[in-house]
């Protein structure tokens, strides 16, 4: 079985991430192969919040040029996660 910090790689804090924060829903990147099933586990581990829905996404990596080869970043896979009433994610865990 795969642990929760290693299902749950970070919580992303970037200004599109923020603006959901009012909606109680938070953006986190998690590993390729996780579940909505673990993702929401994990989440209620790490951080001690009751998890309402989980929505996952592959970001395709990009193109790049690497010297005189084409390159490409790596895919991620990203999970939006709600939480219930009165839940909160007041920090990051480290």
């Amino acid at each position: 079985m795969i642990s929760s910090t290693d299902i749950i790689k970070a919580l992303i804090r970037t200004e599109k991430a923020t603006s959901y924060e009012p909606d109680r829903k938070y953006l986190f990147l998690v590993n390729n192969t996780a579940n909505k099933i673990q993702i929401k586990y994990a989440v209620e581990d790490l951080y001690k919040v009751k998890v309402k829905d989980v929505n996952t996404f592959i970001s395709l990596g990009k193109k790049r040029k690497v010297r005189y080869h084409l390159g490409k970043t790596p895919d991620v896979k990203k999970a939006v996660v709600t939480l219930k009433e009165g839940q909160k994610i007041s920090e990051a865990i480290t």
